[in-house]
Formats: C-alpha cells, sequence, structure tokens
C-alpha cells in the first residue's frame, strides 16, 4: 500500500463553508453521522488544515464572510 498524498484545491469561499460545516459535524454525536472510526482522522485533518489556512475563521465579520460565501455558492434559481 502507497502512502502518496492527494491535494485537493478549493476556493476561498468553498474552504469557509467546509470548514464551517466541519467545525459543527465534529460537535455533533458522530457516531450517528459517520459509522466507521477510521474516517476520523482524514475528517480531521482536513478541519484542521482548513483552521490553519483561513485567518477569515477569527475575523470580527466572521458570519457576515460566511454567510455571503455561502451565497456565492449556492446554486442560482
Amino acid at each position: 500500500m502507497s502512502d502518496s498524498q492527494v491535494m485537493i484545491k478549493l476556493t476561498s469561499d468553498e474552504a469557509l463553508v467546509l470548514s464551517h460545516w466541519l467545525e459543527r459535524l465534529q460537535m455533533t454525536d458522530l457516531s450517528r453521522v459517520v459509522d466507521d472510526p477510521a474516517v476520523w482522522a482524514p475528517i480531521h485533518r482536513i478541519a484542521g488544515t482548513l483552521d490553519k489556512a483561513l485567518p477569515e475563521l477569527f475575523a470580527s465579520d466572521y458570519d457576515q464572510r460566511l454567510e455571503a460565501a455561502r451565497k456565492r455558492l449556492r446554486p442560482e434559481d
């Protein structure tokens, strides 16, 4: 088995929205959402990487930035 790595590229909006969702996911009763404990290693790695890469997480207007990113990512009706 190879230990090669996979690179995933996200836009800033995608990263911000995904980071918020992962934070909410980690605060839930995880066993109801994720039935395989092996999944947690990559989830924690992704969440940690996003936390380090997103200074927006600590901005005073975080909620407004998050909502603006969500709006830009939602498909238009």
